[in-house]
């Protein structure tokens, strides 16, 4: 099955090398592109990609904001929102939380390898969640020794905007809406494994799983995995112990 893949930076040559790179692989397909965060939504509606790699620092609109409107303003009788994947050359703590917090699946940097950034794609394209290994614990870090945000709330970018994580917080007053088994597939989702791996752990068919992670996030009002795994940490059910 083709991934078809829309390309957003600012800069040309940068498009231009990543639209011979994935072209050149046959599961993937750049089918659009953008050059900054002003054109994302208008330019995924018409050309419905599986997957957006996003740069973050654009100008008039940054990725962070660009993620924003694609997850609030997606028209639901289009069917699920692209997955997003953060490719930038800022290994900053505020750029990837707020990324994340705004709705990214995963977050990766230009220095990856080709194979890296194919297997981000895939990743994404399949409902799961992928970070940079190094970025994954110190961003939670911030978090968990954070106070809780409250209902309404920002999170400040590096450039000084600030971005609602008003979704995050929402979740966690939701925890008590999940079962025993959904809180289990939680834990093991801000652990960082797959849904091959939680199948094994709990018994369970890997579509099984898909199916309890598709739930749960549904019943949190989350859009991905890397957003579960925040709200895990900040409420518990997870801690640094145990991970």
């Amino acid at each position: 099955m083709t991934v078809r893949v829309m390309l957003v930076d600012d800069q040309d040559v940068v498009r231009a090398g990543l639209r011979l790179l994935l072209n050149g692989r046959g599961e993937l397909e750049v089918v659009a592109e953008a050059t900054d965060g002003q054109e994302v939504l208008e330019t995924a509606i018409r050309h419905r990609p599986d997957v957006i790699v996003m740069d973050v620092r654009m100008p008039a609109i940054d990725g962070v904001d660009a993620i924003g409107r694609l997850r609030t303003r997606w028209p639901g009788d289009l069917g699920p929102c692209p997955a997003v994947l953060v490719l930038t050359a800022f290994d900053l703590d505020s750029y990837v939380s707020a990324a994340l917090r705004a709705g990214a699946d995963g977050f990766l940097l230009k220095t990856s390898t080709p194979d890296e950034l194919a297997t981000g794609i895939r990743v994404v394209a399949a409902g799961e969640s992928i970070l940079t290994p190094r970025i994954t614990r110190r961003v939670i870090r911030q978090y968990v020794g954070a106070a809780p945000p409250v209902a309404g709330s920002y999170t400040a970018a590096a450039g000084g905007e600030k971005h609602s994580d008003s979704a995050v917080t929402a979740a966690r007053e939701r925890l008590t809406e999940l079962t025993e088994r959904e809180l289990a597939v939680l834990h093991l989702i801000a652990l960082g494994q797959s849904n091959q791996e939680i199948a094994t752990r709990l018994g369970l068919s890997e579509p099984a799983v898909k199916s309890r992670v598709a739930r749960l996030l549904g019943k949190l009002g989350l859009n991905n995995r890397v957003q579960a795994a925040i709200v895990a940490y900040e409420s518990g059910i997870a801690t640094f112990s145990t991970g």
